[in-house]
């Protein structure tokens, strides 16, 4: 029988950039078989000292972003300006205020004493974690999970996706950097049918799930017979609205980064762009000619600020939603002719505004994942909300004014996991991360997202007096 292998080809070329052995059932078994072990030792070690490796861990992954950030640009396209960042901010960011927190959210939560009782709620850790990650944000969407989970006194085993399988192993490299026993981290090579065995595996005790709506579903049905914890962190069709007190240079510089950042291959990128119609054409003419100034080319040029989509097939899946949204009357406003470097059959796509739209295209109600952003005139507040809310999608949304008041008065009543004002496409450690509707469920960040990966076990003593 040939071995199953794992292939990474390169969106920049075409050519395979990295090649692994799948694991066999023997080595899932035995991968199994190590956390539960690991993890019984694990949980007993003090907060402070696995904050304290969680840390370093942290710390070598920062010091080798040059080296990481080229490997993720060589795996999935995103430009050599851009990659290390991944790792220098947000990355950095989160795992260190995680690991800074870690000791208050874990912390018992007691009651009011009295002489013949104690009592107190202890939040005690699941058992394995299968943290399952996607290969747009590799670093920030895994380290979401994979430092909480460890936190909290769980052993955790990560499957990264096929685009960046060397984001798993770098990880395995940290760890062991970092003193992390054996077994508490770990990482398996593995196909979707696996991964749906590993997930009906009594000894996974939480999936932890970045991707597509597809993919979270694919996650409940192996989970149905279980009755186990998981987050689910899906698709998003964000939305941006523009009011006519916008500071509106400011505006349309974050909102044109947070839509064609990543080359749009973002659950939280900018799709829909919502404007006041009394500053509608300039808002589009300012936002066409930024958008025009972007270079389309090969990510390992410093110049570059946009590289390929991830494949070939995935460009031309986002192609064929712009062609279908022209063909029923939506207008395009950037100059293709300036992008040389987009060719068919290549995952070379140069970006795309969209005017003229309406919700009844694909384009304003599915998940693009790529490079394109519409925008339609508002009358004002109300229509706003109504046509956000539209949506089968509730990741983020943002409102772009200064009246922090309206801000407050709109955010209420969006359907979405977070709302922003004056910003887009962040994530704060210290808030929450979650969405509704198809977007997802569960919560990762902030203290809620220590807790996501505990139970919480009641202990009522009654003293002899």
């Amino acid at each position: 029988m040939s071995e199953r292998v794992l292939r990474t080809v390169t969106p920049i070329d075409g050519s395979v950039v990295v090649e692994r052995p799948l694991a066999s059932d023997a080595d899932i078994e035995a991968t199994l078989a190590r956390a539960v072990e690991a993890q019984r030792r694990w949980r007993a070690v003090p907060v402070a000292e696995r904050a304290a490796i969680c840390t370093r861990a942290v710390e070598w992954c920062v010091a080798h972003a040059d080296e990481l950030g080229a490997e993720l640009t060589s795996q999935m396209g995103r430009p050599i300006a851009h990659s290390p960042f991944e790792l220098r901010r947000g990355f950095q960011e989160r795992g260190k205020y995680m690991a800074g927190i870690a000791a208050s959210a874990l912390a018992d939560i007691e009651m009011e004493r009295s002489p013949n009782f104690h009592r107190f709620i202890r939040r005690e850790p699941l058992g394995v974690v299968l943290v399952v990650a996607p290969w747009n944000f590799p670093w920030l969407t895994s380290v979401n999970a994979i430092i909480p989970a460890l936190l909290a006194g769980n052993a955790v085993i990560l499957k990264m996706a096929q685009q960046t399988p060397l984001v798993a192993e770098r990880y395995a490299e940290a760890f062991a950097a970092a003193g992390m026993p054996a077994g508490v981290f770990q990482y398996l090579h593995v196909d979707h049918d696996q991964v749906a065995h590993m997930i009906a595996d009594e000894r996974i005790a939480f999936v932890a799930f970045t991707g597509s709506v597809a993919g979270g579903q694919a996650v409940q049905r192996a989970a149905a017979n279980r009755f186990i914890g998981m987050g689910l962190e899906l698709g998003g069709k964000d939305a941006a609205y523009v009011r006519a007190d916008a500071a509106l240079e400011q505006t349309i510089e974050n909102v044109v980064d947070g839509a064609f950042f990543n080359a749009g291959q973002s659950c939280c990128s900018v799709q829909r762009v919502y404007v006041d119609r009394r500053i509608y054409e300039r808002f589009v003419d300012a936002a066409v000619a930024l958008t025009n100034a972007y270079l389309l080319g090969d990510p390992r040029d410093p110049a570059t600020t946009i590289g390929p989509m991830v494949r070939a097939d995935a460009a031309e899946s986002v192609r064929g939603q712009v062609e279908e949204a022209i063909r029923s009357g939506a207008k395009p406003l950037v100059d293709q002719s300036r992008f040389t470097a987009e060719k068919e059959g290549t995952a070379y796509m140069a970006p795309r505004i969209l005017a003229n739209v309406s919700h009844d295209m694909r384009v304003m109600c599915e998940e693009t994942f790529g490079p394109v952003m519409t925008v339609m005139p508002v009358s004002g507040d109300e229509e706003a909300i109504r046509l956000i809310n539209d949506s089968r999608y509730g990741l983020t949304s943002s409102v772009w004014t200064t009246d922090p008041e309206a801000a407050l008065r709109i955010g209420n009543r969006i359907e979405t996991g977070t709302w922003f004002m004056n910003r887009c496409d962040y994530l704060d450690p210290a808030l929450a991360w979650t969405g509704v509707k198809d977007s997802g469920r569960g919560c990762t960040l902030s203290q809620l997202g220590i807790e996501t990966f505990t139970r919480p076990k009641s202990f009522h003593l009654r003293l002899t007096t």
